[in-house]
């Protein structure tokens, strides 16, 4: 496969959901279909992920925004976690085409550094890297018990993302390694300050992976945004506060493209 296969559903303005690692937009079926009145939804499974585990395209920012930005209209952008950061690299780098960004549960730098106390350490993702190439079904388990450490709902998130890990077969192990290596060193927080289009910022309260305080630093930084916490929520809060987050979106949506807004 050369090209990524992209799933459009629903009516309305263009949007496009972006998973997070290791994942696969399968992993948005209930945010989905509670937005697919108001949307029409781009689905699109990273490279190395879900129907497009044998695209050729590398898993890498500039090249997956460069196809996406080409074959789908001027959209909203929304990303969870990894996501993020190519919803964010679209922003930047071809304002043209997004017409706004929500990032869910993501950062523009996922890793701590000496001017950066918000991030995760270092070291958890160099021991996910490690794990990849002794165990990575173990890894992965680890990756999702954290994602989910914290929730109102922590069991059914992890039963909820651990049903969906494999669903659409199992993710290249080169391509987590990426994935990770995406995670570890991109920091896109110069970017922030020139964002022209709206952004929205949506975090749980709960997070462990990525800390709200962290989003709200990011967000601080950017001419139009708003910050929206999910209390009680983890990692993932399109799973256990689908409708929570899905009003959010629509709520910005509105605002983004102009629509009345939704009684």
């Amino acid at each position: 496969m050369t090209t990524l296969r992209i799933e459009t559903r629903g009516k309305g303005p263009p949007l496009v959901l972006l998973h997070g690692w290791a994942m696969h937009s399968g992993v948005f079926d209930a945010l989905a279909g509670r937005l697919a009145d108001d949307f029409t939804l781009h689905l699109v499974d990273l490279p190395g992920h879900g129907h497009n585990r044998d695209a050729a395209l590398a898993l890498a920012l500039e090249p997956v925004v460069a196809e996406l930005t080409q074959r789908v209209p001027r959209a909203l952008w929304v990303g969870w976690s990894l996501g993020g950061l190519f919803a964010l690299h679209a922003a930047s780098t071809r304002g043209e085409s997004v017409a706004g960004v929500a990032m869910l549960c993501a950062s523009p730098r996922f890793v701590r550094g000496e001017d950066w106390r918000l991030g995760m350490s270092p070291e958890i993702f160099r021991g996910f890297a490690l794990g990849l190439r002794s165990d990575y079904r173990a890894t992965l388990d680890r990756f999702i018990a954290l994602e989910a450490f914290g929730s109102d709902d922590a069991r059914g998130e992890m039963r909820a993302l651990r049903n969906e890990v494999f669903a659409r077969g199992e993710p290249a192990t080169h391509v987590l390694a990426d994935g990770l290596e995406l995670l570890e060193t991109t920091d896109l927080r110069p970017a922030l300050p020139a964002l022209s289009m709206p952004t929205l910022w949506l975090a749980g309260r709960r997070d462990r992976l990525v800390d709200p305080r962290a989003m709200q630093a990011a967000a601080a930084e950017v001419a139009d945004a708003r910050m929206v916490v999910v209390e009680h929520a983890g990692h993932a809060p399109f799973l256990t506060h689908a409708e929570d987050v899905s009003a959010e979106l629509a709520t910005f949506g509105a605002r983004v493209f102009g629509m009345a807004a939704a009684p």
